[in-house]
């Protein structure tokens, strides 16, 4: 096993945070999780009808759940740096920046919306 560096570290947090929203969110994805979800119609309590995708096995609500797939995807990233680091550390490196990337853009795309509707309403 090598060091585990600060640096290190936090590219393991990043690089989970990132391949979990893979996993769970991302479009690129969906085929992975389809298989295992099915379509339900619910009606909210106004009576307007709407789809949700519901698990239809454990392995379906591991996909779906960002909480549980962040969990396999610490012990898949952080076991295969301990195991294979030569193997992980690329992998691990890219998703580090597509996770430091994802989130700065959170905060540059709600502070460019918040600004975008400060001006619309100043013009109203």
């Amino acid at each position: 096993m090598e060091k585990l560096t600060w640096m290190t570290y936090v590219m393991l947090i990043l690089a989970s945070y990132r391949f979990t929203h893979l996993i769970v969110f991302d479009k690129i994805t969906e085929f992975l999780r389809d298989p295992f979800l099915r379509k339900k119609r619910i009606v909210n309590s106004e009576g307007h009808p709407s789809t949700k995708k519901v698990p239809t096995s454990m392995f379906g609500y591991l996909l779906n759940c960002y909480w549980c797939a962040g969990v396999w995807s610490a012990i898949f990233l952080g076991g295969g740096y301990l195991l294979f680091p030569r193997i992980a550390l690329p992998f691990i490196f890219i998703f580090s920046i597509a996770g430091a990337q994802a989130i700065l853009e959170t905060f540059v795309g709600v502070g460019t919306k918040a600004i975008q509707a400060l001006d619309k309403a100043s013009k109203e």
